[in-house]
């Protein structure tokens, strides 16, 4: 098991009237992501509405400030119980079988444009044994073919831009890898969280885009940007591509100041907590891990 201790800081100077905030900032809860500890301090103390999603555990936050400073203040203990499986057991599953759930997660969406990528996608990659083996080579020609590059890109940047410009930043990576599993009609979806164990010289440590895809019974991770390690990956929050789930969408005349983000790991041999390592294994995010040696479940 691993145990990270999460921290979020955030600045904003708000101008009169005021401003509106949605925040997916807090750990989600799911079979294999458990929320030991958890605060929250908002500065002036404002009470925030919060929302769960019940197919994700993403869980928003909403709350509406005057002019002025506003800071947001978020920490958590987050218990990670990585479920593992065997790659050569994770098979693709078709429409018909899909959990309703899932289903969204096969169309086009606003950075992942899957229909304009049909032909390349087929041509790339139709031919190969569909399952993990397949996803995974996905990654790796994601991996392969684009090269991280930091402020290379906007908020105007899609799969599309991601693939001609082969530079960008994680949350390109992610939708374009998004895009590509879409279009050989494999569910695949985009996760937030923090970039734990990234290379310092990539800069103070940040959140993270990765991707999340359906296999066999369940969704596991994927970090197509290869930045951070996935076993220390804390998710946030889950959508059709970063358009959903934004850390903050600010409503209102704001300037935001950088957020700090730390993700630290807690090692405690006798209760079982081990530090985050890099692992080829499938990892799943509602409930484990697996990979070409095993694969993480989300």
């Amino acid at each position: 098991m691993n145990r990270i201790e999460l921290q979020i800081d955030l600045h904003y100077e708000i101008q009169p009237p005021g401003a509106e905030f949605v925040f997916n900032i807090h750990a989600a809860e799911t079979p294999n992501q458990r929320v030991s500890a958890e605060r929250l301090s908002i500065t002036p103390a404002i009470a925030p509405v919060m929302h769960t999603d019940l197919a994700t555990g993403t869980r928003g936050m909403r709350l509406r400030a005057d002019a002025g400073t506003l800071q947001v203040s978020y920490a958590a203990t987050v218990d990670l119980l990585h479920h593992r499986a065997d790659p050569a057991l994770l098979d693709e599953v078709p429409a018909s079988r899909l959990p309703p759930e899932a289903l969204s997660y096969l169309y086009p969406s606003r950075y992942c444009q899957s229909d304009r990528l049909l032909t390349m996608a087929g041509k790339a990659f139709g031919r190969l044994a569909p399952g993990y083996g397949r996803v995974l080579a996905i990654r790796d020609w994601v991996h392969g073919h684009v090269t991280f590059k930091s402020h290379s890109s906007d908020a105007h940047t899609s799969a599309i831009d991601t693939l001609i410009e082969e530079v960008g930043v994680c949350r390109d990576f992610a939708h374009l890898m998004i895009a590509l599993c879409r279009a050989v009609g494999i569910p695949a979806r985009y996760a937030t969280g923090t970039d734990y164990g990234a290379d310092p010289a990539l800069g103070p440590p940040d959140f993270q885009a990765y991707v999340e895809v359906f296999l066999h019974d369940r969704w596991y991770l994927f970090d197509p940007s290869g930045t951070a390690i996935p076993m220390g990956f804390v998710r946030l929050a889950t959508g059709r591509d970063a358009a959903d789930v934004a850390f903050a969408s600010i409503f209102g005349d704001v300037r935001s100041h950088a957020a700090t983000v730390r993700a630290v790991a807690v090692e405690d041999a006798a209760q079982g907590w081990v530090r985050p390592h890099l692992c080829d294994d499938a990892l799943s995010t509602d409930g484990g891990v697996a990979t070409a040696q095993p694969a993480l479940a989300a």
